[in-house]
């Protein structure tokens, strides 16, 4: 039998020490909520592939459609023929769009590729360069999400130079109020880049890496109004937050708050590479044919899962299902806080079943080393659990929505024993 220590011997010899993974297991098989590992030892997930797994692991629906279409073909390059699956699929996202007007839907692979072609067209529809974005933020990991992120480790430290034109507001947490976020704009006007240079302002409607922060109400309604009066694009990067995660389709309807672009990634389809621009359509158009695409983007593969995560979100109610998961983790969570036998925990949050807490210390400073001893406790008693935050003290719960009410209990239990 191959073993975790077999593996992880094997990969520290051929795969490169940059990229990073949580823990010494090597997945063997998942289901739903449910993962096994080389050795046999089971775990319940509260990772979701880093919020990929809305749908779970596996979901019989997204295999069928899957397998149906391996059976048809499984590449072509949508830039050499087109496929309708993919056709459809914009169809459909753009009937769901979170703003008003005609909507147009592009695909690509990764989150960061969303990003990259989302300040394309921002800067080809506004004819400026300039792109704003927040402390805390995660964008991605190519060289202009890694500007756009803001956080410097480990996710800039010696990538230097990074595009320009790029700045950074703070955002409205860890005692940052909104008023501050504001004026730090007013300043960023004054001193650095004028408004009328600026192609977009990108926000997280709950920062991912950055802490489970949600963006309060009062900053999306004023973006948008400085966005409306300066011809600014509004971009909300729902890569992490989309697709039921949140309670709604999109973390933004929360803030009844328009954006001019979407980008979706992780959860569009339940596990396979996909991602994607879902944006007005006159702003969408602005580019010439040939100015955008990608040989893999928009996978049919990929594409047929999403049609199935679509069908799987509304038929089975996952938006509903995220506010009652979200409900029974806050309820747990809330309870422990009370005890004295339990680490401290503080400021439970996150919209749906997209919750957030911090583990502080006896005098509330933010506790990194408890954090990190907390997911390996978690990982011994059989837990996949993940951490986050500015000051990595933050544990993210991102358990499938489709997970059963035993599983659920079980999973919060072992974190409860983990925060012993």
């Amino acid at each position: 039998m191959t073993s975790n220590a077999d593996l992880l011997r094997r990969r520290d010899a051929a795969v490169p020490r940059g990229v990073a993974t949580a823990f010494p297991i090597h997945a063997d098989r998942a289901e739903n909520a449910e993962l096994w590992d080389v050795e046999g030892r089971r775990f319940v997930d509260f990772a979701g592939g880093i919020a990929v797994l809305n749908t779970g692991h596996r979901h019989p629906r997204v295999m069928a459609a899957v397998a149906a279409q391996a059976e048809r073909f499984t590449h072509t390059a949508f830039q050499v023929a087109a496929y309708e699956s993919y056709i459809e699929l914009a169809e459909k996202l753009n009937a769901r769009a979170p703003f008003t007007g005609p909507a147009k839907s592009i695909f690509f692979t990764t989150g960061a590729e969303a990003l990259e072609n989302a300040v394309k067209i921002a800067r080809v529809a506004t004819g400026r360069p300039g792109i704003i974005s927040f402390t805390g933020a995660f964008h991605g990991r190519t060289l202009m999400t890694m500007a756009m992120t803001g956080k410097v480790v480990p996710y800039k430290k010696h990538f230097g130079p990074l595009p320009g034109d790029v700045f950074h507001v703070p955002f409205p947490a860890n005692g940052v109020t909104v008023a501050d976020s504001l004026k730090a704009l007013d300043f960023l006007f004054a001193a650095d880049i004028g408004p009328e240079r600026v192609a977009a302002i990108v926000i997280e409607p709950v920062q991912g890496e950055g802490g489970f922060h949600p963006a309060p109400a009062d900053l999306l309604r004023a973006l948008r109004n400085i966005c409306d009066r300066h011809a600014i694009l509004l971009v909300a990067d729902e890569v992490q937050t989309g697709f039921a995660r949140t309670g709604k389709l999109f973390a933004i309807e929360h803030a009844g708050v328009e954006p001019d672009m979407v980008t979706m990634a992780k959860s569009i389809a339940g596990g396979f590479p996909l991602s994607g621009i879902l944006g007005k359509a006159a702003i969408m158009d602005r580019v010439d044919p040939g100015g955008l695409g990608g040989t893999y983007a928009g996978s049919p593969l990929a594409c047929a899962a999403a049609l199935a995560v679509l069908d799987v979100i509304e038929e089975d109610g996952l938006c509903a299902r995220a506010d009652v998961i979200g409900a029974r983790i806050r309820k747990r969570l809330e309870a422990l806080s009370l005890r004295n036998d339990i680490r401290p925990i503080a400021d439970i949050r996150g919209p749906g079943a997209m919750i957030g807490f911090d583990l502080v210390t006896a005098d509330g400073a933010p506790d990194r080393e408890a954090t990190a001893k907390v997911t390996q406790k978690a990982l011994a008693e059989g837990l996949i659990l993940l951490s986050c935050g500015t000051n990595a003290n933050t544990i993210r719960i991102l358990v499938p929505l489709t997970v059963s009410d035993d599983v659920l209990a079980e999973g919060l239990d072992k974190l409860e024993r983990a925060l012993g």
